[in-house]
């Protein structure tokens, strides 16, 4: 009889636990539900209208918009573009603390370095895609602990294996052309490298800058004019933004462009080497969804980096120049992860 007064009571016991955690259960439901259904405004400012950071833009967007329909919430998108321009993108960036974003995205090295200064004090949390150096430019204190409130995806270009695909179709090239914006941080390092590089090899290079079209066509002529057997640009927007109106001379010259993006190849470069920007949008949106959606903390947010092991050869580009695909492709197969192709346009939507 004992036993069974002490069973029964046991049993009340049991169930008067498992209906408090059936109460506590729907609380906590009840807390999501509500929890599903915020608003979380996000800020992208882009640094200039090219192929290469529209196609991040677009991926960013587009991933938003799934993970807000999987996850029951809204990102309401804030975009503008300040097409290289300081005082526009200061304004871009203060409207976004004056509408009370919850976070930022800066596509490319000067708006990350902008908007980091912009939120020393408030500390609204940013989110920048495709910085070649994050470190180099004092974003973060380093990749796997950035250590503030800024994280995000890097574009960092393995630049000696550019170099060696540059080798693979003309072992015998003796000078070649450097490509660059002398201004643009995503650069510095990547040319260095490439310097250093070829130095060791014993190869001439020749350097040609440019700040504006007109001046990376004057300089495209030059490289010419230099008789170079190949040129070279890193993950540079300022030539990505020229590309269409410098690779036909390039191509009428016979002289391959090498480069640091597929959205090169895409505006008429023979080739570009790197990053696949359309993952790397993706990946950004999904940082920033880790920071909005499940708390993570920017400071202790790694850096995301990527396998720079695509070179993607623009066919057009390929027979202009006198070159056999197959004969280019079995060169550089074993230098890289994947070799794809594609034909000359303006834009990825342009292909489609």
């Amino acid at each position: 009889m004992k036993n069974r007064n002490i069973i029964k009571k046991l049993a009340a016991a049991i169930l008067s636990a498992a209906m408090l955690f059936s109460l506590a259960a729907c609380g906590e439901k009840t807390e999501a539900a509500a929890e599903s259904g915020k608003t979380y405004k996000v800020g992208i400012c882009n640094y200039v209208d090219d192929a290469s950071l529209n196609q991040i833009v677009d991926n960013i967007q587009n991933r938003l918009a799934e993970i807000g329909q999987e996850q029951g919430v809204t990102f309401e998108v804030s975009y503008d573009n300040c097409n290289a321009d300081a005082t526009v993108l200061e304004q871009i960036v203060a409207n976004f603390i004056a509408d009370g974003v919850d976070l930022m995205v800066g596509v490319a090295t000067p708006v990350a370095m902008k908007m980091q200064s912009a939120t020393e004090d408030n500390r609204i949390p940013v989110i920048f895609a495709a910085v070649t150096d994050p470190v180099g430019a004092g974003l973060v204190e380093s990749l796997e602990a950035p250590g503030s409130n800024l994280t995000g995806t890097s574009d960092y270009l393995d630049t000696n294996s550019v170099m060696n695909l540059i080798f693979a179709a003309d072992p015998d090239a003796s000078k070649i052309g450097l490509l660059y914006d002398a201004g643009q941080d995503s650069s510095t390092a990547a040319i260095a490298a490439a310097k250093a590089y070829l130095e060791e090899k014993g190869i001439e290079v020749i350097e040609r800058t440019g700040t504006t079209t007109d001046e990376v066509m004057l300089a495209a002529e030059a490289l010419v004019a230099d008789g170079v057997d190949a040129v070279f640009t890193p993950t540079d927007n300022t030539i990505m933004t020229a590309e269409l109106a410098i690779y036909e001379t390039f191509m009428a010259a016979g002289i391959p462009h090498y480069t640091g993006a597929d959205s090169f190849a895409l505006n008429g470069a023979f080739v570009g080497y790197g990053v696949d920007y359309a993952n790397l949008g993706v990946e950004t949106a999904d940082m920033v969804a880790e920071i909005l959606l499940n708390g993570a903390d920017p400071a202790s947010t790694a850096v995301r980096t990527f396998d720079n092991g695509t070179a993607t050869v623009n066919t057009e580009a390929c027979e202009a120049l006198g070159l056999d695909f197959a004969t280019i492709e079995a060169a550089f197969a074993p230098l890289c992860t994947k070799v794809s192709t594609i034909t000359t346009a303006e834009s990825f939507d342009d292909l489609q």
